[in-house]
């Protein structure tokens, strides 16, 4: 609107006077729809409604009954309260408001001048276009009907642009399907708008935001109830009334508004008018319209309803307005969306297998760790569980000898000060740990950063570049409690954090090692990657020509590398490019554990200075952040689940298990537990009175990798029967035989 604005200038307006009576005159029109929307939405709902007996995440019993869900199936409805009063006052006026302006914003469109354009492809195929008129939809068409057909969003000129949206001047412009995934987020983005329409036409809720989760695979919406408490019983009337939205074909569109219209056509949501009253003074304020959805949103979205094939809720939690305790209490809706029934009964298929795994509940069979309600947030790990963090941690270690890092331990109590500089006190001050001592702030670090950037000046300037160092301190995040979940979101944790202080000249170089890093650390854990390069956002600091050689640097890095990978255009940090890595797991899910980001920002901020090649010119260092691992309790959580609880040998807590045939052969089998425990491996001895039947089962079932079996036989010849976890033969093997077998197995990661 900003570009239209400005060719309109001259232009003349309705005064608002004139508006707000035209908005008047046709409000009867737009109450009669949303009385007709709330009733046969009503209508649908009560026809597909049916309880579980499950009150949260999305249970087994639910999903058996799922199947029915794609079926004609009369029950009862689950009666609620509705604001109806709400429904009928606000909707039908900000439908009136989002048609007026869209008139208004269409003539003042149609006014301009449709100069030609030239729209760039991504294989280089230039299309001749037309400026205000021709859309990305249009140029979709020319390349092929299956195209036009399945294409969810675009790119322009590095922003993600409506399909519907006209063209406003030369650019280059990408399309993406549901197979990218851009196209997923935009997917998934746009069903939590469908799922809003559902939620506040049943309930009458008001609702506050909407996105979809950074892990790409899901959505949801919170909003405000009153005294109403979602549960799975609701589900399936919230999903009748996505699913009939759905089908209705309705088209997302949108307008650009004022602040002050805004306000007035969100008068009556307090959320909203918080949110729009807390954007800055020059944003873009955009709203988005699907039937009789009006809704307050960035954008963009698909081209309409239909694409959504299937939804279903997945599961309804309290959430806090803006993760604060002593603000509202919201209710969260989970949910998801595919383009077809068969993808979205495949996923609940993958969920209901990942629930068999979930960290929490094979963490508690194994006695890993646990947790105590007097420090929520921060786990305990137990004896076994902290042979498995501290392998993780020497495994990076081992490598930073051989990779040219210097360890270092950095304090985790610094003064304000020092958050102020590094910029963290405005941005990030609500999620630190915040002390006074003497009359002064102190914060408990959240990131290593600004410590680093203290190493280097005052102790390290004089090193030669590249200096990269590391740091396995431990990190405190203040985050919501509603937010905390088992050991993938936590308050107390480490990471393998380092940072690389080097010359502009050293970027590629460095970049490809840490490359070469990742892909050693993810293959021997057996998780497979990709990668992405984002790009210089639309507001960013530094110069454009120091963004440009970078993001080149990290392009040729890239290449090097030799794996593939994906431009991520504008959505790079405002300090700097970065590559993204998300794995995969054996679910086929996605986390994003290793970071790869440039900074030219926090050097600066710090007045970092190195002496230049020539050493005449004192010239500022890149900092490049680099983590592999990420969080290791993250990361522990997701090798649990990845490897199903059972640990490779190189990993495991429990290697081996003696189990003695009988008490005659119990002095033995000591004797074996011994020999194998001095040569540094986890060995226990099951000297229970048991039959050997049922110490193996057990010894299965405890996960350990190797099973030795001893009898009087094994006694007198010295040797041991060998039975690997999950197979029932038995080998028998001399001691020493057996402990080249776990040295191999450990110094090859098996």
């Amino acid at each position: 609107m900003a570009a239209m604005a400005a060719a309109m200038a001259a232009s003349s307006a309705p005064s608002k006077d004139e508006r707000t009576a035209k908005i008047d005159m046709a409000m009867a029109s737009a109450a009669t729809l949303v009385a007709t929307q709330s009733v046969k939405a009503a209508e649908a709902m009560g026809l597909c409604g049916y309880a579980t007996s499950s009150s949260s995440p999305l249970s087994p019993l639910h999903n058996l009954r799922r199947s029915r869900f794609f079926y004609s199936t009369v029950t009862a409805m689950v009666s609620h309260p509705k604001d109806d009063e709400y429904l009928n006052a606000a909707i039908p006026k900000r439908i009136k408001m989002f048609e007026f302006i869209q008139a208004e914003q269409k003539t003042q469109r149609l006014s301009l001048s449709p100069d030609p354009i030239k729209v760039t492809l991504p294989d280089g195929t230039v299309k001749d276009a037309a400026k205000w008129q021709t859309t990305p939809f249009d140029v979709a068409k020319e390349i092929s009907k299956n195209l036009a057909n399945n294409a969810l969003i675009a790119r322009v000129n590095g922003v993600l642009w409506d399909m519907a949206r006209p063209l406003e001047q030369d650019c280059e412009l990408r399309i993406y399907k549901f197979e990218d995934d851009e196209g997923r987020d935009t997917f998934w983005h746009s069903s939590a708008r469908i799922l809003g329409q559902s939620l506040e036409m049943e309930y009458g809720c008001k609702l506050c935001i909407g996105p979809c989760t950074t892990r790409g695979e899901d959505f949801y919406y919170d909003a405000f109830y009153g005294d109403l408490g979602l549960n799975d019983d609701h589900f399936k009337q919230i999903e009748a009334g996505a699913l009939k939205a759905a089908a209705k074909k309705q088209p997302f569109e949108r307008i650009e508004v004022t602040r002050d219209q805004a306000l007035e056509m969100f008068s009556d949501n307090k959320f909203k008018v918080e949110i729009i009253n807390d954007l800055d003074a020059d944003k873009t304020i955009t709203v988005y319209r699907c039937g009789p959805l009006v809704d307050l949103c960035g954008g963009p979205h698909i081209p309409d309803t239909s694409f959504v094939k299937a939804i279903a809720c997945l599961k309804a939690s309290s959430a806090y307005w803006r993760g604060n305790k002593d603000r509202a209490t919201l209710q969260r809706v989970y949910g998801i969306s595919y383009p077809d029934q068969k993808s979205l009964k495949e996923y609940l298929l993958r969920l209901e297998e990942a629930k068999k795994y979930d960290h929490r509940i094979l963490g508690a069979k194994q006695k890993l760790f646990s947790r105590h309600e007097l420090s929520p947030g921060s786990w305990f790990f137990l004896p076994h569980g902290a042979r498995v963090y501290n392998k993780l941690i020497d495994f990076i270690r081992s490598q930073y000898r051989v990779r040219g890092y210097q360890e270092v331990i950095s304090p985790n109590l610094f003064n304000m000060d020092l958050w102020v500089q590094s910029g963290h006190a405005a941005n990030y001050k609500k999620n630190m740990f915040i002390l006074e001592i003497e009359k002064h702030e102190f914060g408990l670090k959240p990131m290593n950063c600004p410590g680093h950037c203290l190493f280097f000046r005052q102790f390290l300037s004089d090193w030669e570049l590249p200096l990269r160092i590391a740091d396995f301190g431990v990190l405190h995040r203040n985050e919501a409690s509603g937010a905390l979940s088992g050991l993938t979101r936590v308050r107390r944790f480490q990471q393998d954090d380092a940072h690389i202080f080097c010359r502009e000249s050293q970027i590629k170089d460095e970049v490809r090692e840490v490359l070469k890093f990742i892909d050693y650390v993810y293959e021997i854990l057996g998780l497979t990657y990709d990668l992405k390069l984002s790009t210089r956002p639309e507001k960013f600091l530094g110069e454009i020509a120091t963004w440009e050689k970078a993001e080149s640097a990290l392009k040729e890095a890239l290449d090097e590398f030799g794996k593939p990978w994906q431009l991520n255009e504008g959505d790079g940090a405002f300090y700097g490019p970065k590559i993204d890595i998300n794995v995969s797991d054996a679910l086929s899910r996605k986390f994003q554990c290793a970071t790869l980001q440039l900074d030219f920002q926090l050097p600066d901020n710090f007045k970092l200075e190195y002496s230049a090649e020539d050493e005449a010119k004192i010239e500022t260092p890149v900092m490049i952040h680099r983590a592999i691992l990420g969080s290791v309790e993250r990361m522990f959580a997701i090798l649990l689940e990845h490897y199903k609880g059972k640990w490779p040998f190189w990993l495991s807590p429990r290697q081996a298990i003696v189990c003695p045939v009988s008490e005659k052969s119990q002095a033995y089998a000591e004797k074996v537990k011994d020999e194998i425990y001095s040569k540094g491996f986890h060995v226990d001895a099951d000297l229970t009175d048991r039959k050997i039947q049922k110490k193996v089962r057990e010894a299965q079932l405890a996960q350990y990798n190797y099973i030795l079996v001893v009898g009087e036989q094994e006694a007198e010849t010295g040797q041991v029967s060998v039975r690997v976890r999950d197979k029932a033969d038995l080998t028998t093997m001399s001691i020493e035989g057996l402990l080249e077998r776990f040295s191999e197995d450990a110094k090859n990661f098996r």
